[in-house]
């Protein structure tokens, strides 16, 4: 067993400020010139498992000791080829996460609408509508309350491919053995972030994580690229589903000219000219209303370039016009990828200095992909990129030689997004005094390593779904704006935020949610000091400060025990 190390004595009075003015420890830290060591200590194990992973289950830290970090960090990078029959089974339970997209609109989503519609009907004829805006909601919630159990059915059924989901990601992320692969599932749809509660993209999300980001984490970013642009989920969360040429009313809806032509006939009736002008309302409501910037600006804003990635306002106004005509087939039929040819802006374009030729019919799709194509491989998209990498894996501010070595190999490879992760989880900064314990974990980071730390044995996920969307401020697919969530110290630390995570350590640790289990008894039979030593050996690898050291000593109980190393600044830290 190690000794426990102490570290200088953190200053502040509060755990926000504690994790805020946390020194970078230097206990087992190697050398800057350094990659990956051949004989590492326990705390470059945990640093590892921290970055690379959600931390370290029991026995983690001895057993990549004895394979060895290079060959584990290897492994990591080649998920393909870790056997995990453990989450294999487990997700099994959950067989909508296989469906295509086409059989969960007709098994659930389908229904879950014509209930609805019937639904509102009734409520309609009950002169529900008619009622006051409060009392209408009220209504409404009663109405649905007293659903018959058919309905109900069939409304829970639909929740649950989002539910499944959820469930879904949490059970890999504690449980898996491919610990960089589900690390970097969030960190790439965080990237390309689409909000689950706006309209249909709920019912798109399913297929969206499954098809249009596991493939691709540490494949080609080009392929990620279009995939995302492809997806449902992403034409209906940033509009483009929607948007279309301009001048293209006649191309898409022909007899609305006609229909307007007829109101300027003298001898139309009244009663002929307010079916008329009924049908022509239908049609233009119908008529896509014209160019719509929002993913064309988030694209090279957000997917690629970057903010100061080199564009202006015309670059997003021309990417627009590529990208009209890239549209939903059958969007409430499960949805896919449709280019509607009569959306399409024709004409030449000029992106970023590059000539784009305009193309007509099924032909104009080719704008797109000489788009993507140009994005994918410019160098400050290429920056952008590597800086974000290197930002979740070593440092909020990354060093700049790292970043610049990525940038190098992500141009090299074409993109090659395994081989950029790898620079950077094997670099001399990686391992550097500085990166040591210089990052806070996310609320997701903290819930899911506090489980594995722990040694918890879920038979259910929700209450960690619950936890993250309640209390600990980050629910699953629930970030709205398109820049994700932020991963930064400066978005998590706070008193009220801390105090959250200690009370989720806390349900956690006394077994409050029936779904989790931990074995209090064997990490903590006692509160002696033999007992805090291991656990400050298992859980933190040994690093402690006074301060921390003095606040556990007072644990009245084994479970507060445990409640408090949780809670502690060096727990938070990662």
């Amino acid at each position: 067993m190690m000794n426990i190390r102490y570290i200088r004595p953190l200053a502040a009075g509060t755990l926000a400020v504690a994790l805020t003015l946390a020194p970078h420890w230097q206990v087992g830290a190697q050398k800057s010139d350094s990659a990956v060591p051949s004989d590492p200590d326990a705390q470059t194990i945990l640093h590892v498992l921290n970055r690379v992973g959600y931390g370290p289950k029991p026995g983690d830290i001895e057993r990549v000791r004895m394979i060895g970090l290079a060959t584990y960090i290897d492994q990591q990078l080649h998920p393909e080829k870790i056997a995990d029959p453990a989450v294999d089974a487990a997700l099994a339970e959950f067989p909508t996460l296989k469906m295509s997209a086409e059989e969960l609109a007709t098994k659930y989503y389908r229904p879950a609408e014509e209930m609805r519609k019937d639904q509102q009907a009734k409520l309609a004829k009950a002169d529900v509508k008619e009622a006051k805006a409060g009392d209408d909601k009220m209504a409404v919630a009663a109405a649905q309350a007293q659903l018959p159990p058919e309905a109900q059915k069939v409304r829970q059924e639909a929740a649950s491919v989002l539910q499944n989901l959820t469930q879904a990601r949490i059970i890999r992320a504690v449980d898996s053995e491919r610990q960089l692969n589900e690390v970097l599932v969030d960190f790439w749809f965080n990237h390309f972030n689409v909000y689950a509660q706006k309209g249909s993209v709920n019912e798109y999300l399913n297929v969206y994580e499954r098809d249009a980001i596991r493939p691709y984490v540490l494949g080609s970013f080009r392929d990620m690229l279009g995939a995302v642009a492809h997806n449902p989920a992403m034409l209906f969360y940033l509009d483009n589903y929607q948007s279309a040429d301009p001048k293209a009313g006649d191309r898409l809806n022909p007899q609305l000219a006609q229909m307007e032509q007829r109101l300027k006939n003298p001898r139309i009736t009244p009663q002929q000219r307010e079916q008329a002008m009924t049908r022509i309302e239908q049609a233009k409501k119908n008529t896509p209303k014209g160019l719509n910037e929002n993913y064309a600006r988030e694209l090279m804003e957000l997917h690629t370039l970057g903010v100061d990635g080199g564009y202006n306002q015309k670059d997003v106004q021309e990417v627009a016009r590529v990208f009209t005509g890239w549209t939903i087939d059958q969007p409430r039929g499960g949805g896919s990828f449709l280019f509607r040819s009569a959306m399409h802006d024709p004409g030449n374009k000029t992106v970023l200095g590059q000539p784009i030729s305009g193309y007509s019919g099924a032909d104009g799709m080719r704008e797109g992909e000489r788009v993507l194509d140009l994005l994918a491989m410019n160098p400050a998209t290429a920056h952008h990129l590597a800086f974000k990498l290197a930002q979740r894996f070593v440092s909020d501010v990354p060093p700049a030689s790292l970043v610049d070595r990525a940038t190098q190999v992500y141009l090299s490879t074409n993109g090659n997004l395994r081989e950029v992760t790898r620079t950077i989880i094997t670099s001399p900064e990686f391992f550097s005094i500085e990166a040591y314990h210089s990052q806070v974990k996310t609320p997701l980071d903290f819930a899911i390593s506090a489980a594995r730390v722990t040694g918890a044995r879920m038979s259910n996920a929700a209450p960690i779904v619950q936890a993250l969307r309640t209390t600990l401020g980050m629910p699953l697919y629930g970030c709205q704006p398109p820049t994700g969530y932020k991963t930064t110290a400066d978005a998590w630390v706070n008193t009220g935020a801390l105090l959250a995570r200690m009370n989720f350590g806390l349900q956690l640790v006394s077994n409050q949610q029936r779904a989790i289990r931990v074995n209090t008894a064997m990490l903590a039979p006692d509160t002696t000091s033999a007992t805090r030593e291991k656990l400050v050996d298992r859980i933190l690898a040994g690093r402690i400060s006074p301060s921390t050291s003095a606040t556990l000593a007072k644990a009245p109980n084994p479970q507060q025990l445990l409640v408090l190393l949780l809670g502690s600044p060096e727990f938070q830290q990662r």
